[in-house]
């Protein structure tokens, strides 16, 4: 890409190419053999173990005598491309044969009170245990709500997705 014998010079080609001077002339260290001992560890343990994260290999290195942090090990895991593997959620995409239901909003204008309504639902960690909090409200509140925000200036707060004027 950047040819030092070229008549024009580092910098002018550097600059043509979209990239900075310092890119030209860096030069990667090669690793230590540590850490290419620490590699070769990593590899023959994520073999094993499959599902093993940095944490998990972390300790199960630290068990076989190497002093070597999470973030070093995760670093090096990601040089090596190794990840653990493990269900992942699957929350955006559709299962396959599952009808996909059109939106009806689109285009419609919200003139009147519950016309439209909307819910949500939220889990709220307590000291002991939890609450699940379901909200049920119409659209037209939220924007009657809006815009009295806006025209009388109070300030607004924004609580579980709609907006609702403070009280003062």
């Amino acid at each position: 890409m950047i040819d030092r014998g070229h008549a024009l010079s580092v910098t002018k080609q550097a600059a043509v190419v979209g990239i900075a001077r310092s890119t030209v002339y860096y030069l990667p260290r090669p690793a230590s053999a540590a850490d290419l001992a620490i590699m070769r560890r990593i590899d023959g343990l994520h073999l094993e173990f499959p599902f093993a994260g940095s944490r998990m290999l972390r300790r199960l290195l630290a068990a076989e005598g190497s002093k070597v942090g999470r973030c070093h090990v995760k670093m090096r895991m990601q040089q090596m491309g190794v990840e653990a593997l493990y269900r992942r959620p699957r929350t955006t995409r559709p299962e396959p044969g599952h009808k996909i239901y059109p939106y009806l909003l689109r285009g419609l204008e919200i003139t009147r009170p519950n016309q439209v309504w909307a819910m949500d639902i939220t889990y709220i960690p307590m000291a002991k245990g939890f609450v699940y909090l379901a909200v049920v409200t119409s659209i037209s509140t939220i924007a009657d709500a809006r815009i009295r925000a806006l025209t009388t200036g109070r300030p607004t707060k924004r609580t579980f997705g709609t907006t609702v004027r403070c009280s003062t």
